[in-house]
């Protein structure tokens, strides 16, 4: 039986934030759009990853708050958070894990949705493999957008890895209750988000680290005070230790882990959180001259490389430019932006800060690390700009010597570092460490992507007494 193609202007593989996005600036510019989803609409930051965690972590850092303050400590005493509630509170956020919200959304602004694991299969093609087995085939006049995500990474060649059923990000933000024992391997943002979560809900944690470091990708001052923050609250924190075997003997058992330091270890449950891979294994992208499997490699508009046409996109993860969500939708806006420029027969302008180029993605991504101290970072670190070939030097203040962060917090403890480039005069990167310095970092992501000239930044006057008071002493810093 031959099935009869539909056609759209547009398919999305993925309804998450990234393929949603897309959909919307599609639809908007009056583009028939079809978005194509296996799993739930809203995809892994709504139910496994960004709501979840953070709906778990803001009830530490609230009672981390209310600790830190003469009046509001006495108050609070030795209460511990009420699990149930904090667990509770988490299921909210995610809708229980339904959909039905984000489907309605999905109907309302006109975006068409159909249920399956999509596949290329040819330019512009895609089939749609339903869960009762029928298959429909999509057609796209102008653009068939990949924003599939990304997966853990589970290390390869580790005995008894499997039967141990680890757990991944997706089992550790949806936990039903609290493991009495709790061992996270890997030192990286879920790593040690979720030690801190599930200590503060009473978990015992042990957070085991091959490397030398916490959070690698950041300023060195970063992991070695998110560290210190781990320790005090009583979580074992070992590095240059890898899991060398795992036991479980029956499903209700304990795990016991080898290290390589040859202990045992036994624990209620262990969470790998060792790396993500691009969800491509499986959607066809051998129809399209492209290796399944493979990270895809995009132009500044997110038109993937190597696909005659330009009528394939990629945004999100899934092109590993920057793994966040936040940049993940910027770059849905590139993308949806472009495809229609393409559709309405105008040239893109992909010039640097232009209206179809993701430039952000390199030069000012932000990232919040919800720890005890928060981290908060954008652009460059001081090493990256130094590998780039850049003039720079790096501008650090005590945060906790701002008369705001002393009234934010009794003995707040924290520290700033900007890096400045010699030649052009502005930011090119900016790293917060410190209880609630995210809500600082939108004003360093505005002077690092904005490149605000330092004599001009100079005349922002920070408000007093506030922790942004730090930005005056990070300037001074600047201006020698």
């Amino acid at each position: 039986m031959t099935t009869t193609p539909e056609e759209f202007d547009v398919i999305v593989l993925g309804a998450g934030p990234t393929g949603e996005n897309v959909a919307d600036r599609t639809v908007a510019a009056g583009l028939r759009t079809v978005i194509v989803e296996a799993e739930l609409v809203g995809g892994e930051c709504s139910y496994w990853a960004c709501m979840p965690s953070k709906a778990l972590l803001r009830p530490a850092a609230a009672l981390a708050d209310a600790r830190a303050v003469a009046g509001s400590r006495e108050a609070v005493g030795d209460g511990r958070l009420d699990a149930a509630a904090v667990l509770a509170r988490r299921d909210s956020f995610t809708s229980h894990w339904r959909d039905d919200g984000q489907v309605k959304w999905l109907r309302d602004t006109g975006i068409e949705l159909v249920r399956g694991h999509g596949r290329l299969a040819g330019a512009r093609t895609v089939t749609v493999e339903a869960e009762d087995g029928g298959e429909r085939v999509l057609t796209a006049r102008h653009a068939v957008a990949v924003c599939t995500g990304s997966r853990p990474v589970l290390p390869a060649g580790v005995p008894g890895l499997a039967e141990a059923r680890a757990w991944t990000n997706r089992e550790a933000t949806g936990a039903p209750a609290v493991p009495g024992r709790l061992a996270v391997v890997g030192g990286g943002v879920v790593g040690v988000e979720m030690a801190t979560a599930w200590r503060a809900l009473g978990a015992e944690v042990v957070l085991l680290v091959r490397g030398g470091g916490l959070l690698p990708r950041m300023e060195p001052f970063a992991g070695e005070l998110v560290g210190d923050g781990l320790r005090e609250a009583g979580v074992d924190v070992r590095f240059g230790v890898e899991v060398t075997a795992l036991e479980r003997a029956d499903d209700s058992g304990p795990v016991v882990l080898t290290l390589s330091d040859g202990e045992r270890l036994s624990v209620d449950e262990v969470l790998y959180a060792t790396g993500r891979a691009p969800r491509t294994a499986d959607i066809g992208l051998e129809q399209v001259g492209l290796k399944p499997g493979d990270w895809l490699e995009v132009d500044d508009s997110c038109t993937v490389l190597g696909v005659p046409g330009e009528w394939l996109y990629a945004a999100g993860d899934v092109n590993h430019r920057a793994l966040l969500t936040h940049q993940g939708k910027y770059q849905a806006r590139i993308t949806g932006a472009a495809i229609a420029a393409r559709a309405q027969g105008r040239e893109l302008d992909t010039s640097r800060w232009g209206a179809h180029a993701a430039s952000a993605d390199s030069a000012g991504a932000p990232q919040v690390v919800f720890t005890q101290p928060e981290v908060a970072a954008v652009g460059l670190t001081l090493a990256a700009a130094e590998r780039a070939g850049l003039r720079v030097k790096a501008v650090d203040h005590d945060l906790g010597a701002v008369a705001g962060a002393s009234l934010y917090g009794d003995d707040y403890r924290g520290r700033a570092r900007v890096v400045f480039d010699l030649d052009r005069q502005v930011l090119v990167g900016a790293c917060l460490v410190g209880p609630a310095v995210a809500e600082l970092l939108h004003s360093a992501t505005v002077a690092v992507v904005g490149e605000v000239p330092i004599d001009r930044l100079w005349h922002a006057v920070p408000a007093y007494p506030t922790i942004s008071e730090v930005w005056l002493r990070l300037l001074e810093g600047c201006r020698g």
